[in-house]
């Protein structure tokens, strides 16, 4: 009688093991010649173009803060594989969980089923968020976590009988992501977004805060948002920003007094606040969550990239009971959003042993020692002539550039300095795993001071 197929993993898959070792072969041989033919032909990479010649390193295995190239070269990580991986690459505890889960049930499909790693990874998110958020919603990406927060807000002012709540005001400077949704709120000019201006939603922005982290608001940084909600709140659905960190906008860091007031403003004229903390949450500025800089808490929050310690893909959408009730109690009476791969068993599982290494570390003190290690390194490059401003904030460091990088020759330049380092516009910025070493650190911080001095 042949193997049946059996979600539990007791049983095994009818498998022609000629077509799995053919399959391995062509899959994990890597020829120099399939490298320049295949990738630069048919594969698109993140903003860039097909034959841009820009170039493209290809990663053979990484380790901790070290990624290996296919050449032998080894590289730090000085960007967490875009602010993801907290605890590095291959760690044992990570590779451990995900076996034992892989052994049980890889994907299972969300809707009438549920399984344990969703609720164990609910309950763990519901004791760390800011007080008050009860109800999760689980998606894949960064992107898709802000489209189900802007669809919450709609949705929750339609059942409260205020169904002309559809707009939304950001932030000039912010950037939430790159679907039709998500670009919608990112700023107008900076957001990468403009090409499709005309078919994204007219939403509203306030200006860019001015007062920097540290430092009290003033009635000019907060009197435009003032002026737009008392004018306009009938028409609003939520605010939506990033805490204290507006990120690939420009890496800009604001007043937690800003933040303060700003949820003042929501609570006064009856406006959902969303917070963005897809690149802040789960420590990178000091705390665990930004909005705890401001001792605030949002009515939606918004959480991806670290969520899983960088290992697979999962975002999440929490908000309050009064609006996930709200919601349920109006027309059609559920919440309109259902991914395929929601709340895959996998990815929670990662999410589950990401969060606990993180909390059964010494974080905060971790955190302050990058921080340290960033104002002091890259210190020098404030005597740079090119240089316009240089900013640090937990584990981020931000050396703002007075003229764009050439991508093409900042990132050769780097790699053949020892270093992976992924700057935009006139931002060369560092977000290294909390794992790094000082020793590391040093190498990483002076490797962008030496090769920023060349390129001036």
């Amino acid at each position: 009688m042949p193997d049946t197929i059996a979600v539990c993993g007791a049983n095994k898959f009818p498998f022609d093991d000629r077509i799995s070792a053919s399959v391995t072969r062509s899959s994990f041989q890597l020829t120099p010649s399939r490298m320049t033919s295949t990738d630069p032909h048919h594969i698109w990479h993140p903003y860039s173009a097909l034959l841009s010649r820009q170039p493209v390193y290809c990663v053979e295995s990484a380790h901790g803060v070290r990624l290996r190239l296919d050449d032998g070269r080894e590289l730090i990580d000085g960007m967490s594989s875009w602010w993801c991986v907290i605890h590095g690459y291959n760690h044992p505890v990570m590779n451990a969980a995900l076996t034992a889960q892989m052994h049980k049930v890889s994907h299972v499909m969300f809707g009438g089923l549920t399984h344990a790693p969703a609720i164990e990874l609910t309950e763990q998110l519901l004791r760390i968020v800011p007080p008050g958020l009860q109800s999760v919603f689980y998606s894949d990406s960064g992107s898709v976590a802000v489209e189900v927060a802007l669809k919450m807000a709609v949705q929750y002012w339609h059942a409260k009988g205020q169904p002309q709540r559809q707009r939304f005001v950001s932030l000039r400077g912010g950037y939430h992501g790159d679907t039709i949704g998500a670009m919608s709120v990112c700023d107008p000019d900076t957001g990468m977004h403009g090409l499709f201006r005309d078919v994204l939603q007219k939403n509203i922005f306030a200006p860019q805060p001015h007062c920097r982290f540290g430092e009290p608001c003033s009635p000019q940084d907060i009197q435009p948002l003032t002026e737009i909600l008392e004018t306009q709140s009938n028409t609003i659905a939520a605010v939506i920003l990033e805490p204290i960190v507006q990120g690939a906008g420009g890496m800009w860091f604001y007043s937690a007094d800003y933040l303060a007031q700003v949820r003042e403003l929501c609570t006064r004229f009856n406006v959902l606040l969303i917070a963005d903390e897809i690149a802040t949450g789960f420590g990178r500025t000091g705390a665990l969550f930004a909005c705890a800089h401001a001792d605030i808490s949002p009515d939606i929050l918004c959480i991806g990239k670290a969520l899983t310690g960088g290992y697979l893909t999962l975002a999440a959408t929490l908000t309050t009971r009064e609006v996930s009730d709200t919601i349920d109690q109006g027309e059609p009476g559920v919440f309109m959003h259902g991914p395929t791969f929601m709340a895959n068993p996998l990815a929670c599982t990662a999410a589950i042993a990401s969060i606990k290494l993180l909390l059964d570390s010494p974080w905060q003190a971790n955190i302050a020692r990058i921080e340290h290690a960033l104002e002091q390194g890259l210190a020098p490059c404030r005597d740079l002539d090119n240089v316009q401003e240089l900013r640090v904030l937990g584990a981020i460091g931000v050396v703002e550039m007075k003229q764009a990088v050439d991508m093409k020759s900042i990132t050769r330049a780097f790699v053949e300095a020892g270093v992976w380092v992924r700057p935009f516009g006139r931002l060369v910025y560092l977000m290294p795993p909390y794992v790094i070493k000082d020793v590391d650190l040093e190498k990483l911080t002076r490797a962008v001071t030496l090769v920023l001095a060349r390129t001036g």
